[in-house]
C-alpha cells in the first residue's frame, strides 16, 4: 500500500506541477504559429543629433516666480532652425505652460530638473485634436510634439502636471451632468490638459522621464508612426483620484514600441485605441504593429487594454514580460455596439499578476451610460455644441457599428490573489468573440467566471485554485475545447478526489485478489 501511495503521489505531482517556461512566444498547441515578423520593425528609427544647446543661454533661470516657457521654447526654435540637436535643461525648478518640440530636436531634462506645469487652462492654447475617440478642439498638452519628424523628450527629469484642479472640475461636472442624463458627454465638455502629446509625427522618442498628476491622459501617441516610449515612470495617483488619467494611449498609430515603463494611474495603464462611433469610422485609421514589453502596471483599469475605441480597427499587438500589481485587469478587451472595427491578432505572454480584479476581461457592451449617446428631450430643437452633434451622429447602417474580437493568444500567466479568472462575452449567437487561445495559466482566484457567446475558445493547461469552489460558467458557446483534464482546481476538492482515487485503487486491488482467489479455488 505504501508503494502504491508513492506511485499515486508521483503521478499527481506530475499532473499539477506547472510546466517550465518554454522558449519565447509559446502559445500552446495551436494549429498554426502566429507570424510575428512585423514586431521587428517597431519603434523610432532615428534620434536627434547630440549637439548640445544650453537653454540657459536663452534666458532660462531656476526661478518659479516667472514663466520659463518663453526661454525653453526659444531654445527649441533656435535648435530646430539650425538643423537640430539636444536642448539641455539644467537641474532646477521651472514653471511652464505648453511647450512644442520641433523636428530634429531632443528636449533633454537633466536629472534634478522639475517642470511645474501651470494649472491655468489659458496657458494651453487650443487646436484641433482627437479626444477619447472623436476629433474636436482641445487644449494643448504640457509637452507637444506635432507634425514633427525625428524628435525626442528625454532625460531623468520630472514633469509635475499639477492636474488636480482639472480632476476636481470634472467630478463636479460629472455629478451635475448625471442628474441631467448627460453622462455620455461630460468627458468631452470638461476640457482638461494632457501630459505629453505626440501627434501626426514620425520617429519620435520619449525616454526616461517621470510624469505625475496629469490633468487627463498622461501620454497620447496619435496619428503617428515609428515611436518609442521607453523607461517612463507615470504616477497619477498623487493627491487624489484623477478621472481618465490613462497612462500611455496609442491612438490610430503604427509601429509603436513601449518598454521598461512603470505606470500607476486611475484608468487604463497602457491602452490601444482607434476612434469611436461614426467619427472614428469616418477617420478609419487603425492602430497596428505595437510591442509592449518589460513594463509594470500598478493601480489602473488594465495592464493592457484594447478599446473601447475600436472603430478604425486594432491589430498586431504583442505584449510580453509584464507585471501587474493591483491592476483592474491583466488583459482587457472592450468596445460597444456602435464602435465598429475589428480587434484581432492580440498576443500576450509571460505575465505575473498580483491582486488583479480579472485576469482576462472581454466586453462588447462596455459602460452603456458612457458609450451610447442620447439627447434628453429638454435639449431637442436647441442649438448644441459641435462635438455634441458629432457624438449624436448615428452609425448607418447599424451593423457597421458592431465590433469584432478575434484571434487572441494569451499564455504563461502566473496570478496570485485575483478576484476572477475570466469574464468574456460576445453580443449574441450571431455575433460572437472568436478564436481565443488560452494556455499555461496558473492562478489563485476567488471565482472562475464565465464565457458567453464564444466561438473556438480553447483552454489548455489552465490550473486554478478557486476559493469559492465555483466552476467555469459557459453559455451559448460553440466549438469550445478544454484539452487538459483539470481546467480548474479546488484545494478542498483535490483532497477529496485524492482520497477517492486511493479508495478506488484499494477497491481494484482487493477486487483483483478476490478474483484470483476464486480462480484458484475453482481449479482445486
Amino acid at each position: 500500500m505504501k508503494y502504491l501511495l508513492s506511485i499515486v503521489l508521483l503521478a499527481l505531482i506530475g499532473v499539477t506541477t506547472p510546466k517550465k517556461t518554454t522558449p519565447a512566444y509559446d502559445w500552446g498547441s495551436v494549429s498554426a504559429k502566429p507570424d510575428l515578423s512585423w514586431a521587428d520593425q517597431v519603434g523610432a528609427r532615428r534620434t536627434p543629433e547630440n549637439t548640445e544647446w544650453d537653454a540657459g543661454k536663452f534666458g532660462l533661470r531656476n526661478d518659479t516666480s516667472v514663466f520659463s516657457t518663453p526661454a525653453i521654447q526659444a531654445a527649441i526654435d533656435a535648435c530646430h532652425q539650425q538643423g537640430g540637436g539636444t536642448v539641455v535643461v539644467a537641474p532646477g525648478y521651472y514653471k511652464i505652460g505648453a511647450l512644442f518640440i520641433k523636428s530634429g530636436v531632443n528636449l533633454h531634462l537633466s536629472k534634478g530638473t522639475t517642470l511645474l506645469a501651470s494649472d491655468n487652462i489659458q496657458d494651453y492654447p487650443e487646436f484641433p485634436s482627437r479626444i477619447a475617440g472623436i476629433e474636436m478642439t482641445w487644449p494643448s498638452a504640457v509637452i507637444n510634439i506635432m507634425d514633427a519628424e525625428n524628435a525626442a523628450l528625454t532625460g531623468e527629469g520630472f514633469i509635475d502636471c499639477r492636474g488636480k484642479v482639472f480632476w476636481d472640475k470634472y467630478w463636479a461636472m460629472r455629478e451635475e451632468y448625471e442628474k441631467k442624463n448627460l453622462r455620455w458627454i461630460v468627458d468631452y465638455d470638461c476640457k482638461r490638459v494632457r501630459g505629453v502629446l505626440v501627434s501626426n509625427s514620425k520617429h519620435i522618442t520619449l525616454k526616461d522621464f517621470t510624469l505625475v498628476r496629469t490633468g487627463f491622459w498622461a501620454c497620447q501617441i496619435l496619428y503617428s508612426d515609428h515611436c518609442s516610449v521607453s523607461g517612463l515612470t507615470i504616477n497619477n495617483n498623487v493627491g487624489g483620484h484623477g478621472p481618465s488619467t490613462d497612462g500611455i494611449d496609442i491612438d490610430s498609430s503604427t509601429n509603436i514600441l513601449v518598454e521598461n515603463c512603470d505606470v500607476d494611474c486611475n484608468d487604463d495603464n497602457i491602452c490601444i485605441k482607434a476612434g469611436r462611433d461614426a467619427d472614428g469610422l469616418r477617420v478609419n485609421r487603425p492602430t497596428e504593429n505595437v510591442v509592449v514589453r518589460n513594463c509594470i502596471a500598478r493601480k489602473g483599469a488594465g495592464l493592457l487594454t484594447c478599446g473601447s475605441e475600436t472603430s478604425g480597427s486594432i491589430r498586431n499587438v504583442l505584449a510580453h514580460d509584464l507585471i501587474a500589481y493591483g491592476t483592474g485587469t491583466t488583459l482587457r478587451l472592450k468596445s460597444s455596439m456602435n464602435r465598429g472595427g475589428t480587434v484581432e491578432n492580440i498576443y500576450m505572454t509571460r505575465v505575473e499578476a498580483d491582486s488583479v480584479t480579472h485576469i482576462l476581461s472581454v466586453d462588447l457592451n462596455w459602460n452603456p451610460k458612457y458609450s451610447y449617446s442620447a439627447l434628453p428631450k429638454e435639449y431637442e430643437g436647441k442649438d448644441v455644441p459641435e462635438h455634441w452633434t458629432t457624438m449624436l451622429t448615428p452609425v448607418e447602417p447599424k451593423e457597421k457599428g458592431y465590433p469584432h474580437f478575434r484571434n487572441v493568444y494569451f499564455s504563461h500567466v502566473k496570478a496570485d490573489g485575483a478576484k476572477r479568472f475570466i469574464s468574456a462575452s460576445g453580443w449574441s449567437a450571431s455575433h460572437r468573440i472568436e478564436n481565443f487561445y488560452l494556455s499555461n495559466i496558473n492562478a489563485e482566484v476567488e471565482s472562475v467566471g464565465k464565457i458567453t457567446y464564444g466561438k473556438n475558445f480553447q483552454l489548455q493547461d489552465i490550473h486554478l485554485t478557486v476559493k469559492d469552489k465555483s466552476r467555469l460558467r459557459q453559455t451559448d458557446n460553440i466549438d469550445r475545447l478544454i484539452t487538459n483534464n483539470s481546467p480548474y482546481r479546488h484545494e478542498a476538492l483535490d483532497k477529496a478526489f485524492f482520497m477517492l482515487y486511493i479508495c478506488r485503487c484499494e477497491y481494484q486491488w482487493i477486487k483483483g485478489l478476490i478474483k484470483k482467489n476464486e480462480k484458484e479455488t475453482s481449479t482445486i
